[in-house]
């Protein structure tokens, strides 16, 4: 919201000496985030005059047209004589009163005017436009034209209000009532210790018979409906310069008289408006909820298909509006330069609306509007009938109309919203002993009305739907006392506490990986679940079931991930398409999947330690969220140099960052083939833990499918893994286990095994250790050979290194020999290998 602080001072009685950045210091200390206090005009200086163009030659022979013209500054330039001025805009005539840049004059940007010669004439100043006097957008991106009567050699720069402050503030979801000079005026006004003069304390007629007919069918989607109707608008009216410079000045583009006003009184009291060309609009004007298919032209001239859930302004033919979102082109008010049709007569909307319908209905249609903002955020609904009236009076100042006799106000009954809350509450909240009075003090500034004792009975003011229960007032009085106030003291932990071993594994892995070379990226937990199609998931894949966000951030992501490759996957495309292409990426987080019964979540108290039972049944409520890790790469694992060959990033480098992962819980990993989803089913590894004696898988790693990586747009060869980190916690040690030294000798053993080509390497390993009994130390497949001459076909031989050692004794040649067949007639038992010859 960008607030003018002239503007401001209309409302507050701000000190003169009190600047921009003042006023953002106190803002920001009652909890506004005023980001920026821009300064108009801070580097424009004079002479700058309003001007009469009385001749204007066209020059002839140059690339683009250019003008000769003579205009009258009166006095303003010392001799009273016209001035001459080259200019190329065309969008003025003579007669015209334009703004005159005089020799001397310095304009925004350092651009300095001074009598030249150019196209051959001498130039003796400079015609301007908007854009040359960091106006904003005027709509007409050429000279400025100023209104006739307009008097020659006035000061343009007090003219057109150039010198300026403007206040930028990033309103949060709750504060809509900041979203109007009012409701900034009211936070000025407390933060000063000053009155404020409400521009919403209008005397308005009483609601009568004879106003426009308007029927409400949906009175929870519109609790409150105010139409008033002005005739006998003057054709010729035009927004006076003030009006659109206020405009301007708020980031709002000048269009006609009608519509200039509808906005300035939205700005001023945060009340959303719109006018309705009266002859265009046939019959009683309605409000309900539109019907499946109907269609809407909407005032930016696309053509929309509306849902069952829009709520829609309506007249005898159908749809005429999209209810606090945007106006209909069937309803249009006349541009101002088509007289022919002009807009003589129009019916003024002031309403209130559902914040969610209206918030649901602008993401639905990707229409942000103005009104839509103001709406979703919350709006005044005591404000509708006064902006209405502010609105009616301002078309019968500036457009000569004669307001109707007629209001309608249509309003579903609706009591004050009241809150109990104990006077010390907001003192047990902050840690501060405030006292009563001070806590009635500031509640009553908020516009509160607060009676009782030591038990307050609040009635919450009609701007400030975000009051809902005694929280919100305990924050009101510590952010109006000061947030910089409270004390600063740090929380006294009890002894013998840490980190969980949830917390702990989830560090070590962390570290582990990173110093195994992958970089950690973090990922929004959003995702789309066409996803899924491009990960080549079945259709019953439990991976497909989601929790949806009831108000996604992005509507194009409004699930929530049930794996982590997504986010990776993504993170990977974009750095490879910005020129990174190797890559090795990990991620530990939550994943998200519905529990079978859907429960209600239940809201735990802050003013003491919820139960353990109130905890658990809120664990029930929420989805469940195992934590899991995974890594992606692509391209060069190792890099190429003086040192040698570099080597690409393979599948056995997904499953060895699994292997990496499983130490560091202390599980014992079992790797076998598998298949799922994603992965290339020639190179795909599944991953398992044994749990209670039986084997659950607890991931997959290996090389990415082609359809996949062409779905997603990776490079080829991309590998990832991905694992459920609690189950690895959960069959691990939290406590790391250091090696044990031996005195005595180690007896190595090398043995080549044939057996068929698809049993698994991991299978033979398994028999081998298993045979070989508590001497083996460790086993490590070192070569695989493959060759039909000497092996047979379909055949293939693993070599093992088997290191066997007693912690007590030096093992003799016969001792590590029968372990070492052991071990291999196990093997051949189980998988029918047989030793290579």
């Amino acid at each position: 919201m960008r607030v003018p602080l002239s503007w401001l001072r209309e409302y507050v009685d701000l000190p003169a000496t009190e600047t921009g950045r003042d006023v953002q210091a106190k803002l920001v200390s009652a909890g506004l985030e005023v980001e920026t206090v821009e300064q108009l005009g801070a580097d424009l200086k004079g002479p700058l005059v309003v001007g009469q163009v009385l001749t204007i030659e066209e020059l002839e022979g140059f690339k683009k047209p250019i003008r000769f013209c003579t205009v009258d500054v009166g006095q303003a330039n010392g001799t009273g004589e016209p001035q001459e001025i080259v200019c190329g805009a065309r969008n003025f005539q003579a007669g015209d009163k334009v703004v005159v840049a005089l020799p001397g004059a310095v304009l925004p940007g350092d651009f300095q005017i001074a009598e030249r010669k150019t196209y051959g004439r001498m130039s003796r100043g400079m015609i301007c436009s908007s854009d040359e006097l960091n106006m904003g957008d005027d709509g007409t991106k050429g000279i400025i034209v100023l209104p006739p009567e307009t008097e020659i050699g006035k000061d343009a720069v007090e003219l057109l209000e150039l010198v300026d402050e403007v206040l930028d503030i990033a309103v949060t979801a709750n504060r809509g009532d900041c979203l109007s000079i009012r409701g900034v005026a009211r936070e000025a006004a407390i933060a000063y210790g000053l009155p404020l003069r409400d521009p919403a304390l209008l005397d308005v007629p009483a609601p009568n018979a004879f106003g426009y007919p308007v029927q409400v069918t949906d009175p929870v989607g519109c609790d409150r409906f105010t139409a008033r109707t002005v005739t006998g608008l003057s054709p010729e009216a035009r927004s006076p310069i003030w009006l659109q410079r206020r405009l301007q000045k708020v980031g709002m583009r000048p269009i006609s008289l009608a519509v200039d006003v509808t906005n300035y009184v939205m700005m001023e009291l945060g009340q959303p408006l719109h006018a309705y060309d009266r002859k265009l609009v046939e019959g009683t004007i309605g409000v309900r909820r539109a019907q499946p298919g109907e269609k809407l032209v909407t005032l930016d001239g696309v053509t929309r298909t509306l849902d069952a859930e829009d709520l829609v302004i309506t007249d005898d033919r159908g749809p005429i509006g999209l209810a606090g979102v945007m106006g209909g082109a069937n309803t249009e008010i006349a541009d101002h330069e088509d007289l022919e049709n002009a807009t003589t007569d129009v019916v003024i909307e002031a309403a209130h609306f559902n914040a969610v319908s209206i918030a649901r209905t602008a993401r639905r249609h990707k229409l942000s509007s103005e009104a839509s903002r103001r709406f979703e955020r919350g709006v005044d609904p005591a404000a509708a009938a006064a902006a209405a009236q502010r609105t009616v009076d301002l078309l019968v100042l500036l457009a000569g109309g004669t307001a109707e006799a007629g209001v309608t106000e249509v309003v579903a009954p609706s009591a004050p919203r009241t809150i109990t809350v104990p006077a010390d509450h907001p003192d047990k909240v902050a840690g501060v002993t405030y006292g009563r009075e001070t806590v009635v003090r500031r509640l009553q500034e908020i516009g509160c009305d607060v009676y009782g004792q030591d038990e307050l009975v609040v009635t919450v003011p009609s701007w400030r739907p975000d009051l809902t229960d005694p929280n919100d007032l305990a924050e009101e009085v510590i952010r109006l006392e000061g947030y910089e106030n409270l004390p600063s003291t740090l929380p006294k932990p009890p002894s013998g506490r840490g980190l969980t071993a949830r917390q702990r594994l989830h560090r070590r892995v962390g570290r582990a990986l990173a110093g195994a070379g992958y970089v950690e990226a973090p990922n929004y937990p959003f995702l789309s679940e066409q996803v899924f199609d491009q990960l080549g998931l079945e259709a019953d894949d439990p991976a497909r079931r989601v929790v949806k966000l009831t108000n996604p951030l992005n509507d194009e992501e409004p699930a929530l991930r049930t794996s982590l490759l997504p986010g990776l996957l993504g993170a990977l495309r974009r750095n490879d398409g910005r020129g990174s292409h190797d890559l090795a990426l990990f991620e530990t987080g939550l994943v998200f999947h519905p529990r079978e019964e859907q429960r209600t979540a239940v809201v735990l108290p802050v003013d003491r330690r919820p139960t353990d039972e109130e905890i658990a049944e809120l664990d029930a409520a929420l989805p469940e969220q195992p934590r899991h890790v995974a890594v992606v790469l692509a391209g060069a694992r190792e890099q190429a140099g003086w040192w040698g060959a570099g080597r690409p990033a393979d599948w056995a480098d997904a499953v060895q960052a699994a292997r990496t992962v499983a130490q560091e819980a202390g599980a014992e990993l079992i790797v076998r083939k598998g298949q799922y989803g994603p992965w290339h089913p020639g190179r795909c590894a599944e991953l398992a833990v044994t749990v209670d004696g039986a084997e659950r898988v607890v991931g997959h790693a290996g090389e990415l499918h082609p359809r996949v990586l062409k779905a997603l747009g990776l490079p080829g060869r991309t590998c990832a893994m991905e694992l459920n980190l609690d189950v690895l916690e959960q069959v691990g040690h939290d406590t790391p286990r250091a090696p044990r030294i031996s005195a005595f000798p180690v007896a190595t053993q090398d043995v080549a095994l044939v057996v068929d080509k698809p049993v698994p390497a991991a299978e033979v390993e398994a028999a081998l250790r298993e045979g070989a009994g508590e001497l083996l130390e460790s086993i490590r497949l070192f070569d695989v050979y493959e060759n039909e001459e000497q092996l047979g076909e379909g055949r293939k031989s693993l070599a093992y290194a088997l290191r066997f050692r007693a912690a007590d004794r030096t093992l003799t040649v016969d001792e590590a020999s029968a372990a070492r067949d052991a071990a291999v007639a196990r093997a051949g038992e189980r998988t029918g290998a047989v030793l290579r010859s």
